[in-house]
């Protein structure tokens, strides 16, 4: 999520010294005061991932995404089941260009496999004027790029309970992406008597224009080259990355003034497309399903439009205060719980199942802030020759470092799927402490960079029709850096703090926070420089009001894990307030940023449950996590859950698969 999504989960049941340990203050003084050549194209970005550890999904340094793989691990699961052969004959055949975009209603395609329809929509860039003044069409329009999984039943069939849309976050995710990736396992758990329905909100992906605030690939590789660090890594790193975010907010701006998109990207417009896509398919009300952003996507939804309401779950909640004041503060309250939760099951797992055991929590603790404290001065190197991959024949060009602010990016990732990545994350760990930095580079790039297409896949030729997709949606465009930003800042207040403020505000930040408020520190930095403001805002400081005593239709279902990373559970709790007869479920004992990082089959049941048309769960009823950090693996858990009846067993694999996905951070959050 480029908007940081919530907080960061900070898990206070650990002994106290766990959190009193080595201090991560500022320095005193932050106190103070298309491409076309394919060969090129590959190269840079090797380079630029061999000296940067970019995300996943799921995170943002410095305005790039640097806390997660880009590309899918190697255990990635391939979209609906298939193999990768069979994906990539799919998207050789399949091109969104081919779908004639039309105005409502929806015109569905089959597209990719014989489960799945796609459709263009054409719809006005600004809903504010919807048809420009001589009374003609407004000239200026989105294409939004849908796409469904169809239900099991026919939709005459009376078993068919209709579409449930789903957002992934972000903000800057692809739902085509997501909805290849995992829409299956949504489905399980909805129910298959439901379509699946997500999309590439506007400047993302295949919908159009997109927004890309750099010309050309190799532009985006070789800024992404500049990144300072992390902003407590040296003395005056701080004010680097703070005068870097001022210099990209004026490239974005200026690339793409003439599109207009910038000025027509905040949550309301995103909020006013999604009507707009359900009323295209002929419905009047609304299932939803959010995650990470999407609760804020889907907050603003039922603040708009409260009648509209059939079913929303919103997964792993953004506080709307700190989103929409642009605070970026309370996101970061849960942070360190999740820290301390690789501690205490590394310990108790034992040193069979955890790398990184010691002799206690705190023994753990010392080792990896040793390790830390080492790094900042004393990088680990891995020399010209050595290949990252088990290929020799693809060795490093150059040297590679591995420094204090990979480590640092490359543990606040983890923390948004604790059981996926902890066990991984030890070995990597025990390995730097002796010196061998390999496994760290399988870790992080564990797939190859995919060959750059003979044309431009993220930006566009001149003199190419704007509202013409990218000729070829690759599996690995998974979201868009560019968007999260455009959203997050058209959201927040305007940002008018100093370099100095900035550094105080990183600073406390550091001090909710020591795992991860260095890497995180970098949401709110994110606007600096930033001049263009939306033409609608209707969420702002001074209105927030809408958030309050919101009547749906239906209540609303938040759902949260104890100890999120980024999204508290206090945050789900604010929110809920807002929304009479709304209902909080906490996953207990889980951690990580959303259900989907913490397999439970009672959560998984329970939101089946509200989608099939049952009533929001009575006051304080909760759920529990199946499995905890180092855990027993999913063969393990599969062969203790015999007992499941079909249903629960079904379940149990849908929860198990999307906790083993590894997702990739695309947004602030």
């Amino acid at each position: 999520m480029i908007p940081p999504e919530a907080s960061m989960a900070n898990n206070y049941t650990m002994d106290r010294k766990l959190r009193d340990g080595a201090s991560h203050r500022l320095p005193a003084t932050y106190q103070t005061t298309h491409s076309g050549i394919t060969k090129i194209a590959r190269l840079s970005a090797a380079l630029a991932l061999a000296i940067l550890v970019v995300l996943s999904l799921s995170d943002l340094s410095a305005l790039s995404w640097t806390t997660s793989p880009r590309w899918p691990p190697t255990n990635a699961a391939h979209p609906l089941g298939t193999s990768k052969d069979t994906r990539k004959k799919e998207e050789a055949e399949f091109n969104w260009a081919n779908i004639t975009p039309s105005p409502p209603p929806i015109q569905w395609q089959p597209c990719y496999d014989d489960e799945l329809d796609c459709a263009r929509l054409d719809l006005p860039m600004d809903w504010q004027q919807e048809e420009a003044t001589n009374g003609s069409a407004s000239v200026r329009r989105v294409i939004l790029a849908i796409i469904r999984l169809r239900a099991a039943v026919p939709s005459n069939s009376p078993d068919y309970r209709g579409p449930v849309i789903f957002n992934p976050g972000g903000p800057g995710g692809s739902g085509i992406w997501s909805l290849r990736d995992h829409g299956k396992d949504l489905q399980t758990i909805v129910g298959t008597n439901h379509d699946i329905i997500s999309w590439d909100p506007r400047g993302i992906g295949a919908s159009t224009p997109r927004v890309d605030c750099w010309a050309s690939a190799q532009d985006r590789v070789y800024w992404d080259l500049q990144d300072p660090g992390v902003i407590d890594a040296h003395e005056g790193t701080v004010y680097d990355a703070f005068a870097r975010a001022a210099a990209y907010s004026q490239v974005c701006e200026r690339n793409l003034e003439e599109s207009g998109i910038l000025e027509h990207s905040s949550t309301a417009y995103h909020a006013r497309d999604l009507l707009a896509i359900l009323e295209a398919m002929g419905e009047e009300k609304l299932k939803y399903w959010g995650f990470s952003y999407g609760t804020v996507l889907g907050g603003t939804f039922a603040a708009m439009y409260p009648d509209r309401v059939e079913r929303m779950v919103n997964d792993g909640n953004v506080d709307y205060e700190d989103w929409y004041n642009g605070t970026y503060i309370k996101f970061a309250h849960d942070t360190d719980k999740v820290m301390e939760a690789f501690y205490t099951f590394c310990h108790s797992a034992g040193p069979d199942r955890c790398a990184f055991h010691a002799s206690s929590p705190l023994a753990i603790k010392s080792r990896l802030d040793a390790l830390l404290t080492k790094l900042r001065t004393h990088p680990i190197l891995v020399p010209q020759g050595q290949s990252p991959f088990s290929d020799p024949t693809e060795p490093y060009r150059v040297p590679s470092l591995v420094t204090y602010s990979h480590i640092r990016r490359m543990l606040s990732a983890a923390f948004y799927q604790p059981i996926l990545h902890f066990p991984q994350i030890a070995r990597v760990l025990s390995s730097l402490e002796a010196g061998d930095a390999l496994p760290y580079h399988h870790y992080t790039l564990s797939d190859s960079p995919p060959a750059a297409p003979p044309s431009p896949t993220t930006c566009q030729v001149d003199g190419d029709d704007p509202l013409q997709p990218p000729p070829f949606i690759f599996f690995e465009e998974i979201g868009n850096p560019d968007v999260s930003l455009a959203v997050a800042c058209s959201d927040a207040a305007p940002f008018t703090s100093t370099p100095h403020d900035y550094a105080l505000y990183a600073q406390t930040l550091l001090n909710i926070s020591q795992a991860a408020g260095a890497v995180q520190a970098s949401i709110r930095l994110s606007c600096a420089g930033r001049t263009v403001r939306p033409r609608w805002e209707p969420f702002n400081s001074s209105s927030l009001e809408v958030f309050k005593d919101v009547q749906t239709a239906h209540p609303v279902l938040f759902i949260n894990n104890e100890f999120d990373n980024v999204t508290p559970l206090i945050s789900a709790r604010n929110n809920a307030k807002g929304f009479r007869g709304a209902r909080v479920v906490v996953q207990r004992r889980s951690w990580g940023h959303t259900s989907l990082a913490a397999p439970s089959v009672c959560m998984a049941r329970m939101v089946r449950g509200y989608f099939q048309g049952e009533e929001v769960p009575e006051e304080g009823r909760e759920c529990w996590g199946d499995v905890v950090p180092f855990g027993p693996d999913v063969e393990e858990v599969t062969a203790e859950s015999d007992m499941d009846g079909e249903e629960d067993l079904e379940l149990r694999k849908a929860v198990w698969r999307l906790a083993r996905r590894g997702r990739r951070m695309y947004g602030v959050l």
